[in-house]
């Protein structure tokens, strides 16, 4: 009778410590397991300057992942009327322009002009300028594969 007891119960045990685990398990959400939102004009932003060959007011602002990892996403701001030097990247750049008129040139291919709302595709390697033809700053979401890195054309 005894055993019966202890195997009725068994259940009811591992129910109720399944139900104390799981709390805690749920808090150990790191990183990507946990949603997030940023709106584009958002105060958390860190906004860090551009690399050195591109304007002085040249911004990015790091939404998801690191930098200097694989699948990091930003936020590019370029001052309206202003133009980037011809650059590459060693990642795929998978683009939405935000804000702003931007006008990329890609080595090879017509130039375009991008308006809010437009996605855009940039093979890793290929070489192009850019400018924010519009009196108000543009600002570009960019998904990387690679690193984030811009390297200048001599």
């Amino acid at each position: 009778m005894t055993i019966l007891k202890i195997t009725s119960i068994l259940p009811l045990i591992f129910s109720f410590l399944i139900l104390c685990y799981s709390p805690l398990k749920a808090q150990n959400i790191s990183g990507d397991e946990e949603a997030f939102i940023f709106h584009k004009n958002d105060a958390g932003l860190e906004w860090a300057s551009c690399p050195e060959f591109m304007p002085d007011d040249c911004r990015l602002a790091v939404l998801q992942g690191d930098p200097a990892g694989p699948n990091a996403d930003v936020f590019f701001k370029l001052q309206g009327n202003s133009d980037v030097a011809n650059h590459w990247h060693t990642s795929a750049e998978r683009m939405i322009l935000v804000s702003g008129e931007l006008r990329v040139d890609y080595e090879g291919q017509d130039p375009v002009v991008m308006k809010p709302g437009t996605y855009a595709y940039g093979p890793a390697e290929l070489p192009h300028t850019t400018s924010c033809v519009s009196d108000e700053p543009c600002l570009l979401f960019i998904a990387f594969e690679e690193p984030v890195d811009a390297t200048e054309m001599d």
